[in-house]
Parts: structure tokens; C-alpha cells; sequence
């Protein structure tokens, strides 16, 4: 077992007053398992993505991934977490326009002082060059397609080899063609990386190449 949420409940604060989201929510997933999440907007599935990547906490229940309880960790400790253990693919790709693609994919590494540059460097090219962006290494954001930006962010989100990989609409902003090809990379990189892939999706033809298909609706999860 890789991650698990166990009775998690999570609401968030309105005028109106609190607004539930997830209540008693159990979910467990494998190493190496890919996992889509789907659902209608606003149903919460964003944040059962924050909750695993330590970019929220619960209201009451536990998080734990790798052996880890991240309700438990200090913020040092969350931070460190956030940088080894999970990479993070967004709807938008985030990318720094004043770096190189190349910049850009090694900027995660940046916090790890004890990281070999050279490695490091080599590394974020072979991911390039996985991704097919092998030939835009010294370009900057602004001068690549959508869909290569996006691919550079999934380069970036590897780059220090996590072993769960968050995707929140990975494909979102793309037209349908790079939608398709960013969707056979995902798989690619599972095979490759030996990643596991838990994603948040809109796209029916995105969610069925996951291995397993949740649905979620009134704070719970279900099997599709």
C-alpha cells in the first residue's frame, strides 16, 4: 500500500458557513497503480489530490503515504515530503517564462543540497528527450505549443524520481490531439518510471487508460 485516506472528512469555509466536502472518505492505492478520479465540478475531487500532496490538511481522519501519517509532519517535514515523495502535474503548466524548458525541469531539485548538478542535469534531459522535447532544451515557455508545455511540466514533475505522481486535469487546456498524445506519455511514463499515477479528470477517453476508474459524488467514492 502506497497512500491511503482513512475517514477523511474535509469542508471548506463560506459565508454561508461550512461547506462539506469529503466525509468519512476511505481510499487505498497500490504501488504502481494508476487511478483516475471523476466526477461533476466542484464535487471535491481537486482536493483529494491537495490532501495527498500536502497542499491542504483534513478536518479529521489521516493521510498517510509511503509509511508517512502527513497530518503528523511539521511543516519542514511537509516541505521535504512535497519535494521527494509526490510530483505535481496542473491543469496549467506553471512554468517559469523567464528559464529554459531545461531550468525549468531541474527548478524542483534546487532545495536538494545534497543533489550531483551533472545527475541532475542529465537526468532532466533524458526526460526531455522521453517527453520529445529533446530539441527545445534551451527554448523558453513562450516559444513551445501548449501541449509541449505541458510536457515539459511532466518532465518537471519527475525530475526527482517521486513515487506518486498527482495529475489535476493534466489535460484541460489542450486541444484533442495533444490531449491524446500527453495521454499516451502518461502511460508511457508509468510503464517506464514504475510511477503511480492518481488523476483527476474530465475526459472519459483520459480516465478509462487509468487502471482503475473512481467516481466521485456527495463526498464519497465508488467504483465506475
Amino acid at each position: 500500500m502506497l497512500a491511503e485516506l482513512q475517514n477523511v472528512s474535509k469542508s471548506y469555509r463560506s459565508e454561508a458557513g461550512a461547506v462539506p466536502v469529503l466525509n468519512g472518505m476511505n481510499l487505498a492505492i497500490d504501488a504502481g497503480e494508476t487511478v483516475a478520479i471523476v466526477g461533476p465540478s466542484g464535487s471535491g475531487k481537486s482536493t483529494i489530490l491537495n490532501l495527498l500532496g500536502a497542499l491542504d490538511q483534513p478536518d479529521s481522519g489521516a493521510v498517510v503515504v509511503a509509511g508517512k501519517d502527513l497530518t503528523k509532519l511539521d511543516p519542514i517535514q511537509l516541505s521535504e515530503y512535497r519535494n521527494t515523495t509526490v510530483g505535481f502535474i496542473f491543469q496549467l503548466h506553471h512554468l517559469l517564462p523567464q528559464c529554459s524548458v531545461l531550468e525549468n525541469v531541474i527548478v524542483p531539485t534546487l532545495a536538494r543540497k545534497d543533489a550531483d548538478r551533472r545527475a541532475v542535469r542529465d537526468r532532466a534531459a533524458k526526460l526531455l528527450d522521453a517527453v520529445g522535447l529533446s530539441h527545445r532544451l534551451d527554448h523558453r515557455p513562450g516559444q513551445l505549443s501548449g501541449g509541449e508545455r505541458q510536457r515539459a511540466a511532466v518532465a518537471r514533475a519527475l525530475i526527482n524520481e517521486p513515487k506518486l505522481l498527482l495529475a489535476d486535469e493534466p489535460t484541460g487546456s489542450l486541444d484533442r490531439t495533444s490531449a491524446e498524445r500527453l495521454a499516451e506519455l502518461l502511460a508511457e511514463i508509468h510503464q517506464r518510471e514504475k510511477v503511480t499515477i492518481v488523476m483527476v479528470t474530465h475526459a472519459p477517453e483520459l480516465a478509462r487508460r487509468m487502471g482503475r476508474v473512481l467516481a466521485l459524488d456527495d463526498g464519497r467514492l465508488a467504483p465506475v
